[in-house]
């Protein structure tokens, strides 16, 4: 599958007016979305959800920023749930996986490009369907993940 899971985190900072990144935010999505689909899934709908107090309003914004849903498949919740053992097995010391696992499943698992600005993420090769760590220096503001 074409296309790009685009974190809430970018699309938060466009929603909101973030005054640091929603610059940056925009102009990415802007430049994707010129050549290929930009997807969200129920986790990240659910996220992006705080930003507003009517669901109408959230239901017109992503229409509007042409945001296309996806279902989480079967494989990328068994992924999330084996990434999960690994992260548990490196000392992770939360009780159930992390909605990023999910995010990132998805994308492995559909080959979708992956937008966020997070610094440091936990990330799954979509060819061996196995987790590395990713991380970001410091000094870098962004992380646009592509297998």
């Amino acid at each position: 599958m074409k296309g790009v899971l685009v974190d809430s985190n970018v699309i938060l900072d466009i929603f909101l007016n973030d005054p640091i990144w929603a610059d940056w935010s925009e102009a990415t999505l802007e430049k994707y979305s010129q050549h290929t689909p930009l997807y969200i899934n129920s986790i990240i709908y659910s996220e992006v959800s705080i930003g507003f107090i009517k669901i109408e309003d959230l239901e017109s914004s992503i229409v509007k920023s042409g945001f296309q849903m996806l279902e989480i498949p079967k494989e990328a919740l068994f992924l999330a749930g084996k990434v999960f053992l690994q992260y548990k097995k490196q000392k992770g010391v939360r009780r159930t996986p992390l909605p990023d696992f999910y995010i990132e499943s998805q994308a492995a698992v559909l080959y979708l490009d992956l937008i966020t600005r997070d610094a440091s993420r936990l990330c799954i090769s979509p060819a061996s369907r196995k987790s590395i760590y990713c991380h970001v220096t410091s000094d870098e503001k962004y992380f646009a993940q592509k297998w």
